[in-house]
C-alpha cells in the first residue's frame, strides 16, 4: 500500500503493532502464493489490488459511507441475507476469520478444542487487529454449530450482536422459524439504519446480490473448460473477495475477467496442461486469507476446478426467485433462497451430497479433496457419508482435517501427491 493509513487504523482502536505484523506477513505471503503463478488473466490485476488496499481503501470506504449516516454490517456466513442490508442503505461485509494470526488473543477466553475459523473470528475482535470489526455498527452471527453459538455470547460483550437462529432441518416447522428469523433480521436492520424496508428497497437490493451471483455462476461456468482456464487459487481469491468488496463494482470486475476467459476457452489457452488432473474441494469455509490447500494441490501436480464450500457454490448457486411486489412476499422468498444452502448443520443434508456429484460431473473433477477445519465436527463427521456417496459413483476421495498454520504443509503435499499419483486416467 502507498498510502500510509496509520491514523485512520490508530482512529479505529486498533493494536498498531499486531497490526502492522499481520499485514506484513500478508505483504510477504500473497506475493509468494499468487504473484508467482504463470500466464494469470490480466483481469486478475484487481483482485491483487484489493487484496493490497483491503484495510486500506476500503476501509476509507466504509468510513465515508458512515460519515455520511450509513451503517455497516459485518458478518461471518452465507446465512445473512445480504439483499436486506442494502436495501437499507447499509454495507455488508464479511468479518476476518482465516488466519490463525489473533488466535492468541482468543485463548484467553475460549478452549483449545474449538475451530480455528472460531478462534479468529473471536480472537480477531479481542487482539484489535480487524478494522472490519472496528468499522462494523452491529455484527450479525449464526447459529450453524454449537461451537459459534457460544462463541457470540462471548463476542457480545465486546461488540453489538444480532444473532439468526438457523433450524438444523428443512421441515415446515423449521421454515416457518427461519422465516421468522428473517423478518426479525429485517426489523433490526431498520432499527439500526433508522431507514424503512419498502418493496422498491428490497427489489433493488435482490437485484444487486442477484447480479453478483451470476457473475460468479458465470465464472464457475468457465472453469469447466479443460484446460484449467485460471487457476483455483485465483477463482478461490475472487470468491473471498465478494464478501469485502463493493457490490456493484465488484459484478463489473467478474465479469470483465470472464470476458478475457471466454477469449481464452475459444482459444483453448490454459493455465495447466489438459492432462492436469482435476480437483473438486468440499467441506469447511475458507475465509480470506486461507489459500493453503489450493497452493499446495496446484504446486503438486493438480488443479482446482470447484470448490463445494460457504466461498464456492453453496454461496452463488441459488438465486432469489419473486414475482411480489411486497416485502413480505419478496422476504418469503429470500429465507426460502438462504435455506437451500446445504451447511453440513442439516440433518438430513443429502442436497449436499447431490450438489457434490452434480459439481464432479459439472468440472469433469477426477477426485475430490473433502476439506474439514480441526474440530468443526459437522464437517468432519458427515464426511463419512460424502465417502459413502463417492466411492458408490466410483469417484477418488481425499480426506483433509487441518488448521490455518502451515506447520503440516509439506505432510499435505505428500498425501495430495500420492493422491493425485494413484488417481484412475
Amino acid at each position: 500500500m502507498a498510502t500510509d493509513y496509520t491514523q485512520m487504523w490508530k482512529d479505529l482502536g486498533l493494536d498498531i503493532g499486531k497490526h502492522c505484523r499481520l499485514m506484513d506477513v500478508l505483504m510477504e505471503v500473497y506475493p509468494q502464493l499468487y504473484m508467482t503463478q504463470k500466464d494469470r488473466p490480466a483481469a486478475m490485476g484487481y483482485f491483487d489490488f484489493v487484496v493490497s488496499e483491503a484495510h486500506g481503501l476500503r476501509i476509507q470506504e466504509l468510513l465515508a459511507h458512515k460519515a455520511q449516516g450509513g451503517k455497516v454490517v459485518g458478518s461471518f456466513c452465507v446465512y445473512v441475507p445480504e439483499e436486506v442490508i442494502l436495501a437499507v442503505g447499509a454495507i455488508g461485509v464479511g468479518l476476518c476469520a482465516g488466519t490463525d494470526f489473533a488466535s492468541d488473543a482468543a485463548s484467553a477466553v475460549l478452549p483449545a478444542s474449538v475451530c480455528p475459523l472460531i478462534k479468529a473470528a473471536v480472537g480477531f475482535k479481542l487482539g484489535r487487529v480487524c478494522p472490519y470489526f472496528e468499522s462494523s455498527d452491529l455484527v450479525v452471527g449464526e447459529t450453524t454449530c454449537d461451537g459459534k453459538k457460544k462463541a457470540w455470547e462471548i463476542l457480545g460483550k465486546y461488540q453489538e450482536m444480532h444473532v439468526m437462529e438457523l433450524p438444523h432441518t428443512k421441515r415446515d416447522g423449521a421454515r416457518t422459524l427461519w422465516r421468522s428469523e428473517v423478518q426479525a433480521f429485517a426489523h433490526k436492520m431498520e432499527e439500526l439504519s433508522g431507514r424503512t424496508l419498502t418493496a422498491e428497497s428490497l427489489r433493488k437490493g435482490i437485484q444487486l446480490v442477484d447480479a453478483k451471483r451470476q457473475a460468479l455462476q458465470r465464472l464457475a461456468r468457465l472453469r469447466q473448460a479443460n484446460p484449467a482456464v485460471i487457476s483455483g487459487k485465483d477463482a478461490l481469491l475472487v470468491e473471498q473477495v465478494a464478501f469485502y468488496d463493493d457490490v456493484t463494482r465488484f459484478t463489473a470486475k467478474v465479469n470483465e475477467l470472464c470476458d478475457e476467459l471466454d477469449g481464452r476457452v475459444a482459444s483453448g489457452t490454459g493455465v495447466f496442461p489438459a492432462t492436469t488432473p482435476r480437483l473438486l474441494i468440499s467441506g469447511s469455509p475458507m475465509a480470506l486469507p486461507n489459500w493453503k490447500l489450493h497452493h499446495v494441490i496446484e504446486t503438486s501436480g493438480g488443479v482446482v476446478v470447484g470448490e463445494e464450500s460457504c466461498v464456492g457454490a453453496r454461496y452463488y448457486t441459488d438465486r432469489v426467485t419473486s414475482q411480489s411486489d411486497t416485502v413480505e412476499g419478496m422476504l418469503d422468498a429470500i429465507a426460502s433462497r438462504y435455506l437451500c444452502v446445504n451447511c453440513a448443520c442439516f440433518t438430513p443434508n443429502t442436497d449436499r451430497i447431490d450438489q457434490i456429484l452434480d459439481m464432479v460431473r459439472d468440472t469433469k473433477a477426477r477426485g475430490v479433496v473433502h476439506y474439514s477445519l480441526t474440530f468443526c465436527q459437522p464437517y468432519i463427521v458427515e464426511s463419512q457419508l460424502v465417502k459413502e456417496a463417492l466411492d458408490k459413483a466410483g469417484v477418488p476421495l481425499l480426506l483433509i482435517e487441518t488448521d490455518y498454520g502451515m506447520g503440516d504443509t509439506a505432510q499435505l503435499q505428500t498425501r495430495i501427491q500420492a493422491f493425485l499419483e494413484q488417481m484412475p486416467a
